[in-house]
This record gives C-alpha cells, structure tokens and sequence, in this order.
C-alpha cells in the first residue's frame, strides 16, 4: 500500500514542482499583493469544505436511522479531518472552521470579499452550485477550478474524491511564501495577524496530522485495486492543473 502511495507521489511530484515553482509567489511581496492573492484563493479554502463534507456523507451515516456505514477505521479518519476543518480555534481560542478563519483574515487585511459573499448568495438562490458558478462575474479559471471540485464530490466514486482530497488538493505554501509573509507581518501586524495565524496553523494542522489521516484513507479505499490507484493518479493530476489555472488567474491580478 505503501509502495502505491509513493508511486502516486512520483507521478504528480512534476506538476507539482511547477506549482511550487509558480509566478504568483513572487508577486505576494507586499499588503496588496496579499490582499489580491486571498480574494480568489478564499475559493481553494471554501470548495475544499464541500470536497471534505462529500466524503463525510460517504463514508459515514448522515441519514436517520442509523446504520453503520464502511469501516470504522475511515469513518474515524474523515469525522477527526472534519472535526478539525469545521471547527477548530482562531487565535482567540474561539470555535470556527477554517473557511470562515480565512474570510475573517481577509477582512482584518482590508481584502475584498466581494467574490465569494456573492458566490454564496447566488447559492443561496440558485437550484444548483452549478448554476450559482455561472452567475458570478468570476473568471473563467476560478469557474473552472470550481466546477471541477464539484464535479468530484458530487460524481466521483469515494477514492477518487479521497485522492484528489489528498493528493490534488494540498495546500501549496513554499518556505518563500511564508518568509514573505513574515516580512508584511513586520510591516502591517495589526492587519496581517489573523491570515498569519490560518497560515501557521494551516502548516500545523493540515499538513501534518490530517496529512497523514488522509494518506491513510486513501490507501485504505483504494486497497490493492491497480484501477483505482489509477483513477486516483489521473484525478489528482487533474486536480493539481486546475489548481495551476487558479494561481494564473492571481498572478494576472496581481501584475495588473
């Protein structure tokens, strides 16, 4: 299984070096650059909720009655995923998810929320997250990296959903990205505070402890089966493209 885990890992580790690698890095050099960086990364906090909840629905009961559903190893590892996306603490020590630590960051910044509070009101007056997609003004890219997200949690089968959950959708944040931010944090603590606090506890939380939660429930769906460690390869690459079209769409923003 392990040897898998692995094999997946060399075939992404191209795309992903290129993202690692992207221009959008170099341009989040100042308040500016940063506050246009999270008014369409918000997008990559709040799909990946949605990705996550559609995995919970999967491999756990959420209807009445009761019934166990799979294993009680997965549905271990995604409810202690989701315990600690949806409700973690801020840097109070107060309850919230990730998502709304994140829009909250954006405020203290001064970054527009323009984007994302009209995404959800058009959810909250669409018949569809489809629909709701195309009736913002956003980019084509940031469309496009959402419709995928949701295509994958609303169609794909479980271990694809887990992989791209993984493997597609890790967070990107190079030791670059986070001496820059250090360095606007020097120059604007009282705004950047919150965002440095998600970015830290980001780093602690999502990419260690449910890191290695979540390579555990892929493994565990996919099994033995070569197919499916294919479909998940092929998925996470996919996923990781799109991610690529999102952080063109904020290098453009940025440079212009």
């Amino acid at each position: 299984m392990h040897s898998q885990v692995a094999l997946l890992n060399k075939k992404i580790a191209p795309v992903r070096a290129q993202l690692l690698a992207h221009s959008v890095y170099s341009k989040i050099n100042n308040l500016e650059g940063l506050k246009n960086f999270t008014q369409y990364h918000v997008f990559a906090v709040w799909d990946f909720m949605s990705l996550l909840k559609s995995l919970q629905i999967g491999l756990t009961s959420v209807q009445l009655p009761w019934v166990p559903v799979g294993t009680a190893n997965t549905r271990y590892l995604i409810n202690e995923i989701v315990l600690g996306e949806e409700s973690d603490v801020d840097e109070h020590d107060n309850r919230v998810s990730h998502f709304e630590l994140y829009v909250k960051a954006m405020r203290q910044m001064g970054a527009t929320t323009n984007f994302i509070d009209a995404l959800l009101h058009e959810l909250s007056i669409s018949q569809s997250i489809e629909m709701a997609i195309e009736q913002t003004d956003l980019p084509t890219q940031v469309k496009s990296f959402l419709q995928y997200t949701f295509e994958i949690a609303q169609h794909a089968p479980l271990h694809v959903k887990a992989a791209v959950f993984t493997f597609g959708r890790e967070d990107l944040i190079p030791d670059m990205f986070t001496k820059i931010l250090n360095k606007i944090y020097a120059d604007h603590p009282d705004q950047v505070s919150t965002f440095k606090y998600y970015i830290e506890r980001h780093i602690e939380v999502d990419g260690g402890h449910h890191s290695h939660l979540a390579l555990e429930m892929v493994a565990e769906l996919c099994g033995n089966d070569t197919a499916k460690w294919e479909e998940a390869t092929n998925a996470s690459l996919k996923a990781l493209e799109m991610r690529a079209l999102l952080w063109d769409v904020i290098f453009e923003s940025i440079t212009d």
